[in-house]
């Protein structure tokens, strides 16, 4: 193993909490791809890369019902890592347990760091009470590094008049705007998944302030109750995010919506169809092209994975099955681009509740057309999925 690195950590001096090294050898000589393991048992990696190329990482550790948000960076690639620093100020107030409302992070342009998730059934700061169930429920945390660099300041509830917090949420940082995602029931509690709205709270201030939540979707199409949504910030600064809907019960439907006026108004478009009576459980993941307006977006459906560009005219691609859908039960694909516009498709296989599974993963030529790098890993931990970082040299590094 590689040791951890010394090189001055500007945005972060802080006490070491887990000094450990996430280091991975390339699969072989011509395979683009590494493979790196998180540190402490790690889950649910997530992963943004910034304009200088450093890549930042927060993931979930510790008891499932009551972990603790981690945060790392990595200035060559994902191949090793800074000393890892606690991001929750409260004990156990993350949730990895379902595997769809772990903690999401964004990267202002002035380097400060942005990370909401989840709050566990003893989280704080607490919600309004829903007036139907006379509980608070579980709290949309949110928290910023300060304003030296040096920690992370206390978790925030942003929740602050919707109710029935479920699924994972999402951020995006665009100059000195902050946007926070989620989807919830008004403040009355009543209706099921028909009644959830995505919503948006906004910051215009770096975070110190975030107006009360918004919503922003279709109130006709209802939200998938435990499916997580995805937000993303365009090279040009357009929000889009992605969600599934609950239409009539059995619409689970991808849906789109993209907002080109600072998070104003957002159009809404339906990406795929799918009918079932029950909520699947899933998340989604959107990448950006280098320097371009392009958009990848991908979501699984029925035992599937797919991926599509927001370019006019762009096709839904998918990986060949290797198996029966039902068998291989594909969840959880996340994304990459590199410099030359190959695509790397991960996901899971095989996961259940408490189960674990093994990864896999399939790249794409420019075109859409299939690559010959592909491959899997059987020993995926259960509440877990994969990250995915685009290599200076045009590989990949895959984080679970």
């Amino acid at each position: 193993m590689m040791s951890c690195m010394r090189a001055p950590f500007a945005a972060f001096v802080i006490a070491v909490i887990t000094c450990a090294s996430l280091a991975g050898p390339r699969v072989s000589a011509i395979d683009p791809v590494s493979i790196v393991r998180l540190p402490n048992r790690g889950v649910q990696p997530e992963v943004v890369v910034d304009a200088a190329g450093t890549v930042h990482l927060v993931y979930l550790a510790g008891e499932a019902r009551a972990a603790n948000v981690m945060y790392a960076r990595s200035t060559d690639g994902g191949r090793t890592f800074t000393s890892v620093v606690r991001v929750n100020s409260q004990e156990g107030s993350a949730i990895a347990t379902g595997t769809v409302r772990g903690a999401q992070i964004a990267v202002a342009r002035n380097g400060r760091i942005h990370i909401v998730w989840n709050g566990s059934d003893t989280a704080g700061p607490k919600p309004p009470v829903n007036p139907k169930t006379g509980r608070t429920g579980m709290p949309m945390l949110y928290a910023r590094s300060n304003a030296t660099g040096t920690a992370f300041e206390p978790q925030r509830n942003l929740m602050t008049q919707t109710t029935n917090l479920d699924g994972g949420g999402s951020v995006v940082a665009i100059e000195r705007s902050v946007y926070v995602g989620w989807h919830a029931h008004p403040a009355s509690g009543e209706g099921g998944e028909e009644a959830r709205r995505v919503l948006i709270a906004r910051s215009r201030d770096e975070g110190a302030t975030f107006s009360k939540e918004e919503p922003i979707s279709d109130p006709a199409t209802g939200v998938c109750g435990c499916c997580g949504l995805r937000l993303l910030a365009a090279p040009g600064g357009a929000i889009h995010a992605l969600y599934r809907s609950a239409t009539n019960g059995t619409g689970r439907n991808v849906y789109s919506l993209v907002s080109r006026d600072g998070g104003g108004t957002f159009e809404s478009r339906k990406l795929y169809d799918w009918n079932i009576g029950a909520c699947p459980m899933t998340t989604m993941a959107m990448s950006a092209r280098s320097g371009k307006e392009e958009i990848m977006r991908a979501w699984e459906s029925d035992g599937q994975v797919y991926y599509s560009s927001t370019d006019a005219g762009s096709r839904i691609v998918e990986p060949p099955l290797t198996s029966p859908k039902e068998t291989a039960r594909r969840k959880h694909p996340r994304i990459a681009v590199n410099a030359r516009g190959d695509v790397l498709l991960v996901w899971t296989e095989g996961t259940a509740w408490a189960k674990g599974g093994s990864i896999a993963w399939q790249m794409f030529n420019a075109d859409g057309s299939l690559s010959t790098v592909k491959g899997t890993r059987p020993d995926l931990p259960v509440w877990n999925f994969a990250a995915v970082i685009p290599s200076a040299d045009g590989g990949f590094t895959i984080l679970y």
